[in-house]
């Protein structure tokens, strides 16, 4: 009997990568608890992330056309970096959004307080 051992994924891959970054998380679902510090997630990197989200809530129409006309996820983030000029960021972090002004509110608030961070 032959035994295939998966590969190692590469450190440049890992997981944590790509994953959304739970200050992300915490904006979205309005908790009010700390998060955990994340290292690899500068606050220029979150400050993107928000003003692409933040415009394409401005054209909330052609996203949505987009994510119902899209089979699957990955699809949805290519087609919105094409339509709308986002990265692959601001596109992935879209898909996971519901578009609901509660959440504008809230990415607008915290981006609001990065850049007043920034600024000092």
């Amino acid at each position: 009997m032959t035994m295939t051992y998966a590969q190692p994924i590469p450190r440049r891959y890992n997981r944590s990568r790509l994953t959304v970054p739970s200050l992300w998380r915490q904006v979205i679902r309005g908790d009010e608890r700390p998060a955990a510090p994340e290292p690899d997630r500068s606050a220029v990197v979150q400050l993107d992330i928000y003003d692409g989200v933040l415009a394409a809530f401005e054209r909330r129409d052609e996203v949505a056309e987009v994510l119902a006309g899209s089979a699957d996820r990955a699809t949805a983030v290519r087609r919105l970096r094409e339509q709308l000029g986002l990265g692959q960021l601001q596109a992935s972090t879209l898909v996971d959004l519901p578009l609901t002004t509660e959440c504008r509110d809230r990415i607008a608030q915290r981006a609001a307080e990065l850049r007043a961070a920034m600024n000092r």
